[in-house]
């Protein structure tokens, strides 16, 4: 908890890491399948198991969906869009109105290479390195 006494900057900081925990753990619970995240199973084995998967899954689609957001930077950009720092700092990598959970997937593309990933993206993220990131209106990024 923070106290009183910290300041307000530190109060902000505190703030927007635990909305991102939260985000990430109602997230995590979404991604889960069966029995609604519940763990019926007495063995420690089998409980590991399933939270492992479980974290493996949902850390996939979140950077699935990291991938996704920078190949549409990049289009915006080729475009001649000006892409503002300020405005990626609240993309949320926790999205999943894309995602059926229990629909049908096609696996030809399985034996396809990918192209080499290019992980840079032109935008001038220096600015936000240089503001104190602790600060208000921050709070709803994840």
């Amino acid at each position: 908890m923070v106290r009183a006494s910290t300041g307000a900057a530190a109060q902000a900081s505190w703030l927007f890491q635990e909305t991102k925990r939260a985000r990430s753990v109602v997230f995590s619970q979404w991604d889960g399948f069966g029995n609604q995240g519940i763990l019926a199973d007495n063995d420690p084995i089998a409980q590991e198991k399933a939270m492992r998967f479980n974290a493996v899954l949902t850390n996939a689609v979140i950077y699935h969906n990291a991938l996704d957001i920078a190949e549409i930077v990049r289009q915006l950009l080729e475009e001649g869009w000006e892409i503002a720092p300020e405005g990626l700092a609240h993309i949320s990598p926790y999205l999943s109105e894309h995602i059926t959970r229990f629909g049908e997937y096609s696996t030809h593309e399985l034996g396809i290479q990918p192209e080499a990933y290019d992980p840079k993206l032109d935008v001038d993220f220096t600015q936000l390195r240089d503001q104190d990131l602790r600060a208000e209106g921050f709070g709803t990024a994840a």
